[in-house]
């Protein structure tokens, strides 16, 4: 069955995978950011939550993990507590113990040592556009945007190119576990009790986790222990190992997250690309501090991943609302990073903003993005290369959107170029 997006009246109900089926429902956030800046919701099916949409209150709330804690879970979705442990991931906890597990991963993923990746980058950029421009009619999603992100991927993990579809299938279907084209097991449309263990509330969890041990035989027989898969099974400052489950929900998270976001980051700029003409010209224009400063203003633009959910420690106040301990609130990164308060022309592409600070990757908390440096990178290289080579592009079909309120991203975009 066919799913139309509703028009979005300014009450959308956030809480609907539905109401994003055209993309975020922005009329919604800027009448809450306006008029209601902490809005309780009720939740089909689950219990309510509240939403802060303002850029300030965004930014301030997600610093202070005493007051909301994500070792409750980090989706609108509830969870019992031993669905929690079953399927958290260092996500899911709070300082000092999301430092402990951080810390084994977070140079692999330095700026310093993704700066050492742009050369690989770039081949694969070449080796993706090499192709798509020879036939010059194409699915922008699926033969470009998905590619760099997928390839990067298999090096950083350090698996072979033929098993790579078979990986990011997997990933999709957890991370879009809300979307019938990308799993039989939809969260709200179908009986996934069985796998309320699993990550994501997925079967795909099993089959990624089995894939890991076995590229993990394989490396320890070869003697390899190269690459972030060996990093978190360190052993911590304390000198403790992560458990069997935690490794297996590290690898699924690293599939789903290493690749999805950044995917409909590279999709949201060539749809710009090719609805805004004056975008091409002026990145072929460019000098290298606007190719510094490019990549930010599309992902701030993309907002990929739509909110994080924390739970109240405590009781709190705030514009007038009493929220109390155990409620569930949102932090809607994708509206943040639309407030009029915080950006002039929210709304535009200003490939110079400066300063930009947007939340896109969860800046000024604890669990800001790892990914952050890799993506920017990959952002700014494919399209500084696409640039060079084309004169234009336009789309030429609709283009569809991810059915989900967590991932927002555009999941079919047909396009043309010229040469």
């Amino acid at each position: 069955m066919t799913s139309f997006a509703p028009t979005d009246n300014g009450h959308a109900d956030l809480s609907d995978h539905d109401s994003f089926l055209a993309g975020a429902p922005y009329n919604t956030f800027a009448r809450m950011r306006c008029e209601d800046p902490l809005a309780w919701s009720e939740m089909k099916g689950g219990k309510g939550f509240w939403s802060v949409t303002r850029h300030h209150d965004v930014l301030e709330l997600n610093r202070n993990y005493e007051l909301l804690s994500s070792a409750r879970g980090i989706r609108m979705e509830d969870q019992t507590h031993e669905e929690y442990l079953a399927r958290r991931t260092f996500q899911e906890t709070d300082p000092p113990e999301h430092s402990r597990t951080r810390v084994l991963v977070s140079k692999a993923f330095s700026k310093p040592i993704v700066a050492q990746f742009e050369d690989q980058i770039r081949a694969i950029c070449d080796s993706i556009l090499d192709d798509v421009l020879e036939r010059g009619s194409f699915d922008a999603v699926k033969d470009v945007a998905r590619q760099l992100p997928m390839r990067m991927l298999g090096q950083i993990i350090g698996v072979p190119d033929t098993d790579l579809d078979w990986l990011v299938e997997k990933g999709d279907q957890l991370i879009a576990n809300t979307d019938p084209e990308f799993t039989e097991h939809v969260l709200d449309k179908a009986d996934t009790d069985a796998y309320r263990l699993m990550p994501f509330r997925s079967p795909a969890g099993a089959e990624l986790f089995d894939y890991a041990k076995a590229l993990m035989r394989e490396k320890e027989k070869r003697g390899d222990t190269s690459g972030v898969l060996h990093l978190i099974l360190r052993p911590n400052s304390h000198g403790n190992l992560i458990s069997e489950n935690e490794f297996r929900n590290f690898f699924c998270l690293l599939v789903a997250a290493g690749n999805d976001t950044t995917r409909y980051s590279i999709a949201a700029s060539l749809y710009a690309l090719a609805n805004r003409p004056a975008l091409l010209a002026e990145l072929k224009s460019g000098d290298n501090q606007m190719w510094e400063t490019a990549p930010d203003e599309f992902i701030r633009w993309a907002s990929p991943t739509m909110h994080f959910r924390r739970t109240a420690t405590r009781d709190f106040e705030l514009h007038g609302k009493h929220v109390k301990a155990g409620d569930k609130v949102l932090l809607w990164f994708v509206s943040a990073n639309r407030d009029e308060t915080a950006f002039d022309q929210p709304f535009d592409i200003n490939l110079r903003r400066t300063p930009n600070r947007h939340v896109a990757f969860g800046q000024g908390g604890p669990h800001v993005c790892l990914g952050m440096w890799l993506a920017r990178l990959e952002v700014r290289i494919l399209l500084r290369e696409l640039v060079k080579r084309i004169t234009g592009i336009e789309q030429t079909g609709p283009h569809e959107f991810l059915r989900s309120n967590f991932i927002g991203g555009i999941k079919r975009l047909p396009v043309c170029v010229h040469q």
